[in-house]
């Protein structure tokens, strides 16, 4: 497939990382990680006024109406520098906000606070006990007076102490149905913690919190599904940014570590060992930047498919391109004091998130036509 970015795309990824380069280096980076609040309210400002927080937001709420592929263009920027801040988990809100949403009203006051960076949100996709099930949901919610309750628990609800509202996914009369609920709401417990690859990550218990019902055309089991897409299109976009740093940082380490008096990186069996590396990142890119397109796709099937096949893809780049970066690192490679084992972590992580390589095979084979085609 011949994908070229538009001007103005590669202008916005060309500045975003000047900013990054300038300000959001591996020890800023790091600081942050390990700082209390775990995310810079200064760098959500920066990112504010380059244009990020409003790229994803319709222009009838103050934003530019990206799509997928503007956002890839985001996606991988941030990749390469490992950030922190809440920004998947906000666009991901966002757009359960432009599907699920009226568009008027307050949907259209949450999408313009959010425009002006002014407003966090994060989805609460995952309960205990569901692994990769998007369906498995016991949150319950309850008619109360003129709102509505819910009741239960999300887990691993990233940057969910950090967002403003939470999008949570509860059974109404045994039908999945999305709400939006406060942070400062009545009756909810958030537990807050750092993960592995040093984001933020929250447990939150809900016991009859008060609930907004969202009641936009596309609002329950199918709209769900498709958020959840269009948060693997932005993971996907994030790793290989991702891969493109661990690539970078694996060359110029064997180009400085020697052996037999040379640098490692002038033997032919690790030459090719990059070169595996490269292929396997410039795949993961092919199949996502495929994603990205597939993703407005009217054919359902279709964008599953494109979405779990990148997702495969960039899972297997990402276990392969990670162990051979430690491998070339030497001892180093699993240390702190290199970036490359925090691009190890957070690839580990993507690969993970909303679904494995096994579950997205499962999910491709299980598509109309798979079996015809495969025969």
């Amino acid at each position: 497939m011949d994908f070229n970015f538009t001007d103005e795309q590669q202008q916005f990824a060309d500045a975003l990382r000047r900013y990054l380069d300038r300000h959001y280096g591996f020890e800023a980076r790091q600081a942050i990680v390990h700082s209390m609040a775990g995310v810079s309210n200064e760098h959500w400002s920066a990112f504010a006024e380059l244009g990020l927080t409003a790229l994803p937001v319709p222009e009838a709420q103050g934003g530019f109406n990206g799509g997928t592929v503007d956002m890839l263009v985001v996606m991988q920027e941030l990749g390469r520098a490992m950030v922190v801040e809440p920004y998947w988990s906000t666009a991901v809100g966002i757009e359960a906000l432009k599907l699920s949403g009226t568009g008027d009203g307050d949907d259209a006051e949450l999408l313009e606070l959010a425009a002006q960076g002014k407003l966090k949100l994060a989805v609460a996709f995952h309960e205990p006990d569901a692994r990769y099930d998007l369906f498995f949901i016991e949150t319950k919610a309850v008619r109360q007076g003129g709102g509505y309750v819910l009741s239960g628990t999300k887990s691993v609800v990233l940057h969910g102490a950090q967002a403003d509202h939470w999008i949570v996914p509860a059974r109404l009369d045994g039908e999945v149905a999305l709400f939006v609920v406060a942070r400062d709401a009545a009756n909810t417990q958030v537990t807050d913690y750092r993960t592995i690859d040093g984001q933020r990550a929250a447990t939150l218990v809900f016991n009859a919190t008060p609930a907004r019902k969202l009641d936009g055309t596309h609002a329950g089991a199918a709209a769900l599904e498709h958020i959840a897409d269009y948060g693997i299109v932005l993971l996907c976009s994030e790793a290989v940014g991702a891969l493109d740093a661990l690539n970078h940082a694996t060359v110029e380490y064997t180009k400085t570590r020697q052996q037999f008096g040379v640098p490692i990186a002038r033997f032919q069996a690790l030459q090719h060992k990059m070169v595996d590396m490269l292929i396997h990142t410039e795949q993961a890119r092919s199949a996502t930047y495929l994603a990205a397109v597939r993703y407005g796709s009217e054919d359902i099937d279709q964008r599953r498919r494109a979405v779990s096949a990148a997702k495969v893809r960039v899972g297997q780049a990402a276990r392969f391109v990670g162990q051979q970066a430690v491998q070339l690192h030497g001892g180093m490679g699993v240390t702190n004091e290199v970036a490359a084992a925090h691009l190890f972590k957070r690839l580990a992580i993507i690969e993970t998130t909303l679904g494995d390589v096994d579950h997205h095979l499962a999910r491709f084979a299980a598509l109309p036509g798979f079996a015809t085609a495969a025969a």
